[in-house]
């Protein structure tokens, strides 16, 4: 803004200023339609549906179905009562998942923030599950080291 206010003093900065506003009312507008939230995990499809799914009921949001495609790609669909939300799942490797969230506001406006939420609440159910699986396997190695001196 101090930006802004000191070029408009200037004739010259007439273009930079309308470039400025130009970029803050397409970021926000793109923040409003474009709704998508994607993420890569290191975690199979099968890991990263799971919680996705959980991720669902955590956040209240009821699952609508699901469709599968071939090679492995899934969508799961859930419903709020305003709220239309695509989860895509996309095995990169047997490893490698992409996650791609779209909430639809009820109209052609989408919901950036419950797409990044929806993502995030995946990420930290698939990070307490990986921790889970690993709590075991460093407890037996803790207590195999313990008995072993």
């Amino acid at each position: 803004m101090l930006i802004l206010g000191a070029c408009s003093l200037l004739g010259g900065c007439e273009a930079a200023a309308i470039a400025l506003l130009g970029a803050g009312a397409s970021t926000a507008l793109r923040y409003n339609i474009d709704g998508v939230a994607a993420r890569t995990f290191t975690a199979s499809a099968a890991e990263v549906r799971t919680a996705s799914m959980s991720a669902l009921e955590r956040m209240g949001i009821a699952m609508d179905g699901s469709t599968s495609f071939e090679g492995g790609e899934m969508v799961i669909y859930g419903r709020t009562q305003k709220r239309e939300i695509e989860v895509e799942l996309e095995p990169i490797t047997k490893q490698a998942t992409r996650l791609r969230v779209t909430a639809r506001g009820g109209s052609i406006f989408y919901d950036n923030a419950t797409a990044v939420e929806l993502v995030q609440q995946t990420a930290k159910i698939l990070d307490a599950t990986q921790t889970a699986k690993a709590a075991p396997a460093s407890a037996a190695v803790g207590a195999s080291s313990l008995t072993s001196n």
